[in-house]
């Protein structure tokens, strides 16, 4: 068959079809051509159905949110300040993973992890390290980002040959402080500046993350108890952190003592779509109060997603990351960024996280 005999028929075709369509009381006319089998009409559905983040090409490995081309590069994984002098924080709205643990004194430490968001904008105020930061960092795969560590941490980092940026140590370079934020709550870099330092000390450029599980329709949400409204408290009475689902976007919006926690590049409220609250055994190290978090061993989680609760385990085998189980399987995360929390077994779960 000729190509001009090819058209001709195709022109015939859309013709009989739009006479057919234009007929109102034929039945055939009504049925929606998203049914038909044929790949072609599949193709050709209506604007407003969403596909799944599965359809996609490619998924950013963190998040499984789709990606225009297949998502490779190597994550940071950035120690960022929390205490009320270095808030609000810069790029945390950015970043795929973040993960919220106990420092000193009942403060809080987040590890920020970056990898499938482009951004041009400051990333801190940047923080020191300890050995369980170290751990979680390397979940990912990422270049440890920080200024300065604790004796413990710096040992790690050289006796085990981390690949690390450091702004003390070995990437001052790499670093800048912000005129306008006092030390030690100053101090910052961006995804170029990271780049340029992991390039300078030869470090690899990609690396094969974890393979996370997704997925928007998980059986143990039909038994889950709702969670709206969620207070989680880490250690000290005046520290709290709280979300509030948005049932419309399908996220978690943070806030702190009551207080929406902001980003400052952006103004928008921190939010996820995940959000896990892991039992974790904390050991004081030393008089100055440096911890031991136990990352290891297993225990029991809450994971919140489209306003439920699932009660579960978490547990870790090595080289992998944690994972959370329910009934002898993997739970899934819906598509999106998720949020880690890590409180102490020294109280019991339900007195430090509390939902409605």
């Amino acid at each position: 068959m000729t190509q001009r005999m090819r058209i001709a028929m195709q022109l015939a075709l859309a013709a009989a079809i739009v006479g057919l369509t234009a007929c109102g009381g034929n039945k055939e006319a009504e049925a929606p051509p998203v049914e038909t089998s044929s790949p072609s009409a599949s193709a050709s559905a209506s604007p407003s159905e969403s596909p799944s983040p599965p359809a996609a090409a490619f998924l950013a490995p963190l998040t499984g949110m789709p990606a225009e081309q297949e998502v490779t590069n190597r994550p940071f994984s950035v120690m960022i300040n929390n205490l009320a002098p270095a808030r609000p924080q810069s790029g945390m709205t950015q970043a795929d993973v973040v993960w919220e643990l106990l420092a000193e004194g009942g403060i809080t430490r987040f590890v920020a992890v970056f990898q499938s968001k482009e951004f041009a904008d400051p990333i801190g105020p940047i923080r020191s390290i300890r050995p369980y930061y170290i751990q979680v960092g390397e979940f990912y795969g990422g270049v440890l980002v920080h200024a300065g560590a604790s004796n413990d941490g710096f040992a790690i980092l050289q006796k085990q040959k981390k690949e690390h940026l450091d702004e003390i140590t070995n990437a001052g370079a790499y670093f800048y402080r912000d005129k306008t934020r006092k030390a030690p709550h100053n101090v910052y870099s961006t995804l170029e500046k990271l780049r340029e330092g992991a390039d300078k000390r030869k470090y690899a450029a990609t690396v094969n993350v974890p393979v996370l599980t997704y997925s928007d329709s998980s059986p143990a949400l039909a038994t889950a108890a709702s969670a709206a409204n969620i207070d989680i408290k880490f250690m000290l009475s005046s520290y709290k952190v709280s979300y509030a689902y948005d049932s419309v976007k399908g996220l978690y919006y943070r806030s702190i003592n009551d207080q929406p926690h902001i980003d400052k590049n952006n103004d928008e409220q921190l939010s996820a779509a995940n959000l896990v609250v892991l039992s974790a055994k904390h050991d004081i190290k030393d008089d100055v109060g440096r911890l031991v978090v136990d990352l290891d061993k297993g225990g029991e989680a809450i994971l919140f997603q489209q306003g439920k609760a699932i009660s579960c385990s978490w547990e870790r085998k090595e080289g992998d990351v944690i994972r959370l189980m329910k009934d002898g399987q993997e739970l899934p995360f819906v598509p999106g960024v998720t949020y880690y929390h890590v409180v102490p077994t020294s109280s019991p779960m339900d007195k430090l996280v509390t939902y409605q």
